[in-house]
């Protein structure tokens, strides 16, 4: 069996073999930069089998990357800083960001955003899938912390703004899950430290304005939409929220203007009759699907 994935903060450095690129195939939403794909050589069944064999002795040229944003982490030609905050925001509130590994090579991802917007030692980034006391003592101790919070909508969660004004400790951290709702669930159901702190989920009619990815739901939030709002909520400071989703509606409207197109939620699509797939035959994915059409909360 293969040992689980040691997790890592987001500073630490990814082991890769020398030339190899950080990615094997271009996402599309890459091409629509302008980002070259790399050469790809395909060889007819019909090719001398010796010749098929020096391939493999021909050196092999990296993908070249184009030069990144040292701020925002987006390629220098769509550099998003103009949208960003000209100092990090004055926050007293410590965000923990739990990210699935599968997020971290994702072109348009929201997390880089939100890191840009607050300062370093207010915003950490935690990759992995497995947390333990022995792998991350830091977070252990966080989690342990009864000013800690982790935002995970469930049965068992309080609202968020009605939590605050009962609690006896001001909160003083939040803890979000960064991933696909899939994989939200299974970092928060098998890692026994994130059901430590207080769950709270927050309460709020807005709709989510990263209209570039599929979401679930029409009320379901990106991680930094997410930590946009709650970060408003802890600090009491409305301009929080305004501020930190200027760079995504940035992001949203460049990709909209140069081919992408607007994603609407499978429940959007599932009421309207626009869903593009069969219905799955399998109950449990069935069941999901009629909920979403019903509006249940899942």
């Amino acid at each position: 069996m293969e040992p689980p994935k040691e997790a890592r903060t987001l500073s630490d450095p990814v082991a890769r073999p020398l030339g190899a690129a950080s990615s094997q195939t271009p996402n599309e939403e890459e091409r629509r930069e302008g980002g070259a794909a790399p050469p790809a050589a395909v060889l007819g069944e019909e090719a001398d089998g010796a010749g098929a064999d020096g391939l493999w002795e021909l050196p092999v040229e990296p993908a070249e990357r184009r030069p990144e944003c040292s701020r925002c982490s987006r390629p220098q030609k769509v550099c998003l800083c103009p949208f960003l905050p000209v100092y990090p925001l004055h926050v007293s509130t410590h965000l923990y960001i739990i990210q699935h590994p599968a997020e971290e090579n994702k072109v348009l991802r929201t997390v880089p955003l939100l890191t840009a917007c607050l300062p370093q030692d207010k915003c950490k980034v935690k990759i992995g899938r497995r947390f333990s006391e022995e792998r991350d003592p830091e977070l252990s101790t966080v989690c342990r912390k009864s000013g800690t919070l982790i935002l995970y909508p469930g049965d068992e969660a309080a609202n968020l703004e009605e939590f605050i004004l009962d609690s006896p400790i001001y909160p003083s951290t939040i803890i979000i899950i960064d991933g696909t709702w899939s994989q939200a669930k299974d970092i928060f159901y098998k890692n026994s430290l994130f059901r430590l702190p207080k769950q709270v989920q927050l309460k709020t009619s807005i709709s989510s304005q990263y209209v570039i990815r599929t979401q679930p739901t029409n009320r379901c939030l990106s991680t930094l939409e997410c930590a946009a709002v709650a970060l408003s909520i802890l600090e009491k400071n409305s301009d929080i929220q305004e501020t930190l989703l200027r760079p995504l509606q940035a992001l949203c409207s460049f990709q909209l203007q140069h081919g992408a197109q607007i994603r609407h939620s499978k429940e959007h699509l599932l009421k309207n009759g626009l869903y593009p797939k069969p219905m799955p035959k399998n109950k449990r994915k069935l069941r999901k699907m009629e909920l979403l059409m019903n509006s249940v909360k899942i």
